[in-house]
């Protein structure tokens, strides 16, 4: 029983999206402590669910999820799909017949989301969590695009968490990393998110006028602001010519006296340390001698950790 309204809940969320304790308590005629007691074990579990007190208030799944593709095996799949098809025979149940539907198509799509827009292809897929991160990153360029509001839940650097809601304006992709340039109802001004720290986004029914953007004026410089820039020269391998051109530019690559010189001006810190040892031997730091000094005590200490 237990999990058979766990699972009830479930496919009532990823229908509907929004339900209240007593609605999803009526429908599976349990009391609305129970529904709260099984909403916490599908946190647990992992299904980002939000609880909102008060009102308009109630249990939100948020749209950045999806049952992910690898989330039954083949065979799973098609149990499920036996499964549900007998209790909705028996129960005639609208909420079990849409998840039926999403079953049954669920197999026929690709885990890897290349969305494309205009003359641009993106492959949103991250290492980590692709599928996740696809589905968060389609949320965000859909209210773009219609200008609808989201309210996210935001985890910054120092793992505060606050909830916002944002109207959305710019997409933008540096470094590797994607983020959403969207004026901020609770600080009154446009305000830069790294879409990877948001834990989940809503689509809101509300939707918003865009705003005037002073391009000059986006932040596009804000992993430079406070950052100390130092002139790098590497001795580069034949090996990792082709990591190092696509990393600094064909056009920052020289031969000189029958060696490859990479030379290029570089922000100082963690970062750039950690890119030079992914290199491994395939690079020779030839200034400035500090950094050379910093990557050599850092190779000293990971060969300690594997000795």
């Amino acid at each position: 029983m237990k999990f058979q309204v766990m699972m009830q809940i479930l496919f009532t969320l990823l229908k509907k999206r929004k339900a209240s304790a007593a609605e999803l308590a009526a429908r599976n005629d349990v009391s609305e402590r129970s529904i709260y007691r099984y909403v916490e074990e599908l946190i647990v579990s992992g299904v980002p669910l939000d609880i909102i007190r008060g009102r308009n208030g109630g249990i939100f799944l948020p749209d950045t999820y999806r049952l992910p593709e690898n989330f039954f095996t083949r065979e799973e799949y098609a149990a499920a799909v036996n499964a549900l098809g007998a209790l909705y025979d028996q129960l005639r149940d609208e909420t079990l017949l849409h998840a039926l539907e999403k079953l049954s198509q669920g197999q026929k799509r690709s885990s890897r989301d290349l969305s494309l827009s205009g003359n641009i292809l993106v492959d949103s897929g991250t290492w980590g969590d692709a599928y996740d991160f696809s589905e968060k990153l389609k949320v965000f360029e859909d209210a773009t695009e219609t200008c609808r509001c989201l309210e996210i839940n935001y985890i910054d650097r120092s793992g505060a968490e606050s909830r916002r809601i944002i109207e959305p304006h710019l997409l933008i992709y540096k470094q590797n990393i994607w983020y959403i340039y969207a004026w901020c109802r609770a600080r009154k001004d446009f305000r830069l998110f790294r879409i990877g720290r948001v834990r989940s986004a809503r689509v809101l029914d509300e939707t918003f006028q865009k705003r005037e953007i002073d391009r000059d004026k986006l932040p596009l410089k804000f992993d430079f602001e406070n950052t100390e820039l130092i002139e790098v020269k590497l001795a580069v391998q034949k090996k990792a010519l082709p990591d190092m051109e696509e990393w600094l530019g064909i056009g920052n690559v020289r031969t000189a006296n029958g060696e490859l010189i990479a030379e290029a001006t570089l922000p100082a810190g963690e970062v750039l340390i950690s890119k030079l040892l992914s290199f491994g031997d395939g690079i020779r730091i030839l200034a400035p001698a500090s950094l050379a000094d910093t990557v050599r005590e850092r190779a000293k200490s990971l060969l300690k950790l594997y000795s």
